[in-house]
C-alpha cells in the first residue's frame, strides 16, 4: 500500500511540475504550504509603498541608495555623472529625516557624507539644478572632507587584523553545535558584543533586514525552547535563546524575498564566532515553515506577517562533560565544482 501510495504522488508530482503553469495549479489545488508567504510578501509590499522602509530609527531606503551611491563612487573610471534615477528620492529622504529628533544620528552622519563626496565628485553641469539647491541647503560645503570617517577608502587604508589562517581554522574548528549547558546565566554585555559582531556581515544594499529578538527569562524561555523540531530532549537547559527574524518589508518587490533568510544567516554566523571567543557556546537550530509553529511563535512574539522567523539560536556556557556531535564534515573536493566550457552552456 505504501508503494502504491509513494508512486501515485510520484506520478502526481511530475505531472503538476511539467510547466509554471501546472505547478501553480498544484499548490493552488492540494497544498496550501506556500499561502503564508505570499500572504506576507503582498503584506510587506504594502508596508514598503506605505513607509519607505522605515523601522523605527532606520530607513532601509536611504541605506539602500546611499549604499548605491557609495558603488557608484568606487567604479573605475569614475563616471562624470551617476545615480540620476533615484538621487532625488534620495535627498528627499535625507531631508525628511533630518528633521526627526529620532532617527539613527550615525546613520544620517553617513548619508551626509557620503553625498557630500558624491556632489564633489560629479559633474554638477550634468545634475538638476532643483537637487543641487536642496542639497546645499542642508549640507555644509565648507566641511573639511578628508575628515570624512563614513565615505568609501582605498583597499590600503583597510584594517588589517593580525588573524592568521591558522588561527581562523581553529575558531572554526573550536564552534561546534553545544546542546549541554550550565545553569550559569548568558551575560546580555556579551550578547551586545557578539552582536555587534554581527552586524559587521555583508547584507544586500546594506540594508540589514535582521533582528536579535534575545529571549533569556521563565517561564517564556522554557515555552520557545521547546517550538523548535530539532530541541526535543536538551530544551529544558538551554539558558538563552536567540530568535533571529527578518523583515519583508525592506523590500519593494517580490524578487528579494529570500534575502532576510541569506543576510540573516551571514550575520548569525559571525554571531556565533563571535560567541566563541567570549567563552560561550552555541547552537543554531533549524526553524521549518510549519504552520502550527510558524502562528505559535508570531503569536507569543507578537510578530506580524511581515516578519518571519530565520532561524533559533541557543547560547549559554557548555557543560565540560557535555557531549558534542562529531559530524563529519565534506572535503573541499567533495564542495568545489570548477566550472569550464565542458560543463557549461556556453559559447562566445
Amino acid at each position: 500500500m505504501l508503494l502504491i501510495n509513494s508512486k501515485l504522488k510520484l506520478l502526481l508530482l511530475s505531472l503538476f511540475s511539467f510547466s509554471r503553469f501546472s505547478s501553480s495549479l498544484y499548490y493552488c489545488l492540494f497544498s496550501q504550504q506556500f499561502s503564508r508567504e505570499h500572504q506576507s510578501v503582498l503584506k510587506a509590499r504594502v508596508a514598503y509603498l506605505k513607509y519607505k522602509g522605515r523601522d523605527n530609527d532606520s530607513s532601509v531606503l536611504l541605506r539602500r541608495n546611499i549604499h548605491r551611491i557609495e558603488k557608484g563612487l568606487i567604479m573605475q573610471p569614475q563616471k562624470p555623472i551617476f545615480a540620476l534615477s533615484y538621487i532625488t528620492e534620495t535627498i528627499n529622504e535625507y531631508v525628511k529625516l533630518r528633521k526627526n529628533t529620532t532617527h539613527d544620528k550615525e546613520e544620517l552622519i553617513w548619508a551626509k557624507e557620503v553625498l557630500s563626496v558624491y556632489f564633489d565628485t560629479i559633474d554638477e553641469n550634468l545634475l538638476p539644478q532643483k537637487i543641487k539647491i536642496i542639497f546645499e541647503k542642508f549640507i555644509d560645503k565648507t566641511a573639511e572632507k578628508n575628515n570624512f570617517k563614513n565615505v568609501p577608502y582605498s583597499f590600503a587604508n583597510k584594517v588589517i587584523s593580525d588573524v592568521t589562517f591558522e588561527q581562523f581554522f581553529s575558531l572554526c574548528n573550536q564552534r561546534r553545535s553545544v546542546r549541554w549547558f550550565t545553569a550559569k546565566a548568558v551575560s546580555r554585555t556579551l550578547l551586545e558584543k557578539a552582536i555587534n559582531i554581527a552586524s559587521t556581515a555583508p547584507s544586500a544594499c546594506n540594508r540589514q533586514p535582521f533582528m536579535f529578538n534575545v529571549v533569556d527569562q521563565q517561564p517564556l524561555l522554557a515555552t520557545l525552547a521547546s517550538l523548535p523540531l530539532g530541541t526535543k530532549g536538551f530544551a529544558h537547559n538551554i539558558q538563552c535563546l536567540i530568535v533571529v527574524t527578518g523583515n519583508l518589508s525592506y523590500y519593494p518587490t517580490e524578487r528579494d524575498r529570500h534575502l532576510i533568510y541569506i543576510d540573516s544567516s551571514l550575520a548569525s554566523m559571525q554571531f556565533m564566532l563571535a560567541l566563541e571567543t567570549l567563552g560561550l557556546s552555541s547552537c543554531a537550530l533549524n526553524w521549518p515553515d510549519i504552520e502550527q509553529q510558524e502562528l505559535k511563535i508570531a503569536q507569543i512574539l507578537n510578530l506580524s506577517d511581515i516578519i518571519r522567523p530565520t532561524m533559533l539560536i541557543a547560547v549559554g556556557h557548555a557543560k565540560t562533560q557535555g557531549k558534542i556531535p562529531y559530524s563529519q564534515k565534506k572535503s573541499a573536493q567533495q564542495l568545489i565544482n570548477y566550472m569550464n566550457h565542458e560543463n557549461c552552456n556556453f559559447s562566445k
